[in-house]
């Protein structure tokens, strides 16, 4: 998992797709105070109560589960959570998955390590949000914008992207969805020379 907030994280959701003691690699527990841990305290929670069996994975870390290679990388949060993003590596195929990170420093990293990339999956919706725990709020957005993922897909050297986090989550005034995000992550793509994947909730594809 990238990190332990609702809309990526949902341990009744796992427990009901993996095998009995299937691994779940994680982030690290958030810590300081009952309102720093609002956002990931549900998932701690059933993590526990559904006995499921989480590992704790850092950056950097890598680990081989049948014939996937799989590796964290860093990844920002808007809210300051622990955060990861994910490579999965399998039959000379490369993807990674950047949860809703922030734009970061990281990308270079990322690549010279394990890119390129044949599809990345990057956040685009660049939401502001006003959230009563997080006060006094921010006028900056707390996820990618589509400019932003569109330039982290070419630091990335990804030869395709899908666009994620994004239509489902406007919720104003709370939390307030960028304007057109798949238009102009689209045309930034262009200048990129990026292929877009547009993929609805459980559609597969395959890789060509």
């Amino acid at each position: 998992m990238t990190h332990l907030h609702a809309d990526h994280a949902d341990p009744g959701a796992i427990k009901r797709a993996l095998q009995d003691h299937a691994p779940v690699f994680r982030t690290a527990r958030a810590t300081g105070t009952e309102a720093d841990l609002a956002l990931t305290f549900h998932a701690e929670t059933k993590f526990a109560e559904y006995n499921l069996a989480t590992e704790v994975i850092e950056a950097w870390e890598e680990r081989k589960v049948g014939a996937f290679r799989i590796c964290a990388a860093p990844a920002v949060d808007g809210f300051g959570d622990p955060q990861l993003s994910w490579i999965v590596e399998c039959g000379g195929h490369r993807i990674i998955h950047a949860g809703d990170t922030l734009f970061h420093g990281y990308w270079w990293r990322i690549v010279n390590k394990y890119g390129p990339f044949d599809v990345a999956f990057l956040p685009v919706n660049g939401p502001v949000v006003d959230f009563p725990l997080l006060q006094p709020s921010s006028p900056l957005e707390a996820v990618m914008t589509p400019e932003e993922a569109a330039v982290a897909a070419h630091i990335l050297q990804a030869k395709s992207v899908v666009p994620i986090h994004y239509g489902s989550l406007h919720k104003p005034p709370m939390y307030v969805e960028t304007s057109n995000p798949i238009e102009r992550f689209g045309h930034q793509l262009t200048t990129f020379d990026i292929r877009m994947l547009l993929a609805e909730p459980g559609e597969w594809f395959e890789f060509s």
